[in-house]
């Protein structure tokens, strides 16, 4: 599958930002999907995932509260909303898909990169 993110931008701290993942020309059905980031110097750390059709999902302890993952089967996306977004949630964020088993920093698909940046 190819995954298409859009969203990232710059927001200050106590902001929201709402990241988008679509699949290109393809579907996300049956996918676990999920986001990773890294931030500069840090290794790729996992943000958030759901499950394929979306009844579980799980967060980074980080994270956890601040951030809701959410996805539309109709129209193949996956969404994450930032609230409440802290310097520390400067990365770059990826959209990630696996099938089997839950996104992970080893997930098999990626999309590019999209920049999130957090002033204080």
């Amino acid at each position: 599958v190819q995954l298409q993110a859009s969203g990232g931008g710059m927001a200050q701290a106590g902001g929201s930002l709402r990241l988008s993942c679509a699949a290109s020309g393809g579907t996300l059905s049956y996918y676990y999907m999920g986001w990773i980031r890294q931030a500069p110097g840090k290794e790729r750390e996992f943000v958030a995932g759901i499950s394929w059709p979306g009844a579980r999902k799980n967060y980074a302890t980080s994270v956890k509260g601040r951030f809701t993952i959410s996805r539309d089967n109709v129209r193949h996306t996956v969404d994450l909303q930032m609230d409440s977004l802290k310097p520390e949630d400067t990365a770059i964020y990826y959209c990630a898909a696996d099938r089997g088993s839950p996104v992970s920093t080893r997930a098999a698909f990626w999309g590019q990169e999209t920049l999130v940046t957090v002033s204080s």
